[in-house]
């Protein structure tokens, strides 16, 4: 079983040290943040109107094993920098508790929400086959483009879940 906690000044570090490449942090936050991440970059990102980041918390270990973030700046509330950081817990259907915990959460906080929406590198499979399963669908015409570096342009897809 899984839970949220609001994600503070004492769980910095720990988000620090899931990110080893610039490829990993870009994943996770896009532009947001730049690699290294830094403890500034974090006291800045906390404090921003409309985002409500979260730890993910693994009840029977008690262990903090990811990250994940509520954004509610955009017209439809976003599910945004989902990780399972600590390795050892990948692959065993946390990522799929996160997302139900995310909207559980989303509805408590705003009950009139019908649907929610996510941001996607297209190249990232496994987390694409993960929000078809739980009933996103893509939606093309809000395909972005971001470009990585001078050389490499990901396309950044949107996908959104009717609620209501």
């Amino acid at each position: 079983m899984l839970k949220l906690e609001t994600f503070t000044e004492l769980d910095f570090d720990r988000l620090i040290d899931w990110f080893n490449s610039k490829k990993e942090l870009t994943q996770f936050a896009a532009s947001l943040f730049k690699f290294p991440l830094t403890r500034n970059q974090l006291f800045t990102y906390i404090n921003t109107t409309d985002l409500y980041p979260y730890k993910i918390i693994h009840m029977e270990s008690k262990e903090i094993i990811g990250h994940c973030e509520l954004n509610f700046q955009n017209e439809i509330p976003r599910l945004s920098r989902i990780l399972i950081g600590d390795k050892q817990y990948r692959g065993m259907g946390y990522g799929k508790k996160t997302i139900r915990l995310m909207i559980h959460e989303i509805l408590n906080l705003r009950p009139e929400t019908n649907k929610v929406d996510l941001r996607v590198f297209k190249w990232n499979e496994n987390a694409i086959k993960l929000y078809l399963k739980l009933g996103f669908k893509i939606i093309p015409n809000n395909t972005l483009t971001f470009n990585y570096s001078k050389n490499e342009t990901w396309v950044d897809m949107n996908m959104q879940k009717q609620l209501k």
